[in-house]
């Protein structure tokens, strides 16, 4: 198993979706943001069902990255609550790997 990660993390609108990817890239806490636009979200939050139309962001990583990941997203994002969800990768490219490895080190 490497140490590579996959976080999912749902912004409001492309301007603070960009702007987190941007941030994250940065500050070496992510190799690769993907944003997919116009995700439609259904939900329940504070009683009521809600739906709303979000960018999707789908962030590259390290297992040993996630607790500073999850404090910037979670300082950086709008959202009370925001979707931070990893999940581990368990096999992938030798050489994505190694990429992601190095753009991720200081």
């Amino acid at each position: 198993m490497s140490d590579a990660i996959v976080v999912l993390c749902t912004c409001p609108d492309n301007t603070c979706a960009r702007a987190l990817a941007q941030t994250l890239l940065n500050e070496k806490l992510a190799a690769c943001v993907n944003l997919i636009p116009q995700v439609t979200s259904l939900y329940c939050w504070q009683g009521k069902m809600e739906e709303s139309q979000e960018v999707l962001l789908v962030i590259k990583s390290r297992r040993t990255l996630f607790g500073v990941l999850q404090q910037r997203i979670q300082t950086l994002h709008p959202y009370e609550v925001p979707e931070i969800l990893a999940m581990p990768v368990l096999n992938g490219s030798p050489a994505y790997l190694q990429w992601l490895q190095e753009q991720t080190t200081p």
